[in-house]
């Protein structure tokens, strides 16, 4: 082990190489007991990460304005958002049950990083409802398999356009260097926040990680609420890796796939959400030869006060691929 305060990583490695993403999450893949289609039931995401500063000269400009001097890239995505309730088997789903809903976005992120931070800033546009393909993809996928489909689908929100704003910082914290062959010790604090008509909240989280080539990226996102724009990672040494675990808190002043369709006022709804929600993440990350491959295992308090009691869990798995 090296001494007990690190110096700064150099600054950031120009990077020629775009990042390929692809990510999936569901409640009932864990590495513990799965919920089987309840509440966040599945996520599915592919993106592309460009490499450094070879954005074209507009979004150069835009990206300088908004997030300061630093080593820019570009991220596109498309994903896929599952919430079922859980009673999924009751073709007349509770009213005090989250409603059935699905959505499909679009995401664009400017991407800037500094010796030892990542920010990030962009826009999420889509549709939520039934054109979110989440009954066809579930069911499909239920009847390919020959298990039972979900029942209530037909109450599912109604279609909806969805258009947000998101920005938020990762710091990336030395707190033991690695040495030459030993292994190293990071924190990384993030903060996040999103306006629109999806949801609005913002997140506090932090993350502490221990393992080998650490300013090879900065950290594992999940698909959800929180700060994404992190796949583009740097091959710090011919094999990185690294465990993680963190918790994060969020204050959510709207959402809506728990409160209804935002002009509906017959739409299904929640009771009563609840504004402050909690998480703990635990996982790991091999990075080799230009490949990542991550886990997370995530657990997160109630998000409206009629849900089962307990912590609700799901997995999540990342690859990514340098070209």
């Amino acid at each position: 082990m090296g001494a007990l305060v690190a110096p700064a990583y150099a600054t950031p490695q120009r990077d020629p190489y775009g990042t390929w993403t692809i990510q999936g999450e569901n409640d009932a893949v864990s590495t513990l007991k799965g919920t089987s289609d309840q509440y966040y039931t599945s996520g599915l995401r592919a993106g592309w990460t460009s490499g450094t500063d070879n954005l074209p000269k507009p979004f150069h400009d835009l990206n300088r304005f908004i997030l300061g001097e630093g080593v820019q890239r570009i991220s596109l995505d498309v994903q896929q958002l599952i919430y079922t309730p859980s009673a999924t088997q009751n073709p007349n789903p509770p009213a005090t049950d989250r409603p059935y809903s699905s959505l499909l976005l679009g995401t664009v992120n400017l991407i800037n990083d500094t010796d030892l931070s990542r920010s990030v800033f962009g826009i999420q546009f889509g549709i939520m409802g039934p054109g979110g393909l989440g009954r066809n993809v579930q069911n499909g996928f239920h009847n390919l398999i020959s298990d039972t489909p979900n029942k209530g689908w037909r109450h599912q929100l109604a279609n909806q356009p969805i258009f947000q704003v998101q920005m938020g910082r990762i710091w990336r914290l030395p707190l033991i260097s690695e040495g030459r062959h030993g292994v190293g010790l990071d924190v990384l604090p993030a903060a996040s926040a999103a306006i629109g008509d999806y949801r609005t909240y913002g997140d506090l989280a932090t993350n502490i990680r221990f393992g080998q080539g650490l300013q090879s990226d900065f950290g594992n996102a999940t698909i959800g609420p929180g700060l994404d724009g992190t796949d583009a990672f740097t091959m710090a040494r011919p094999v990185s890796w690294y465990a993680f675990g963190g918790v994060e808190g969020q204050a959510v002043a709207y959402d809506a796939t728990l409160e209804g369709n935002t002009i509906r006022h017959n739409s299904p709804h929640v009771p009563n959400m609840l504004w402050d929600v909690g998480e703990i993440h635990a996982g790991v990350a091999v990075m080799w030869h230009g490949v990542r491959l991550s886990y997370s295992q995530i657990w997160q308090t109630a998000e409206f006060s009629t849900s089962r009691r307990g912590l609700f869990n799901y997995g999540s798995l990342k690859l990514s691929g340098k070209f």
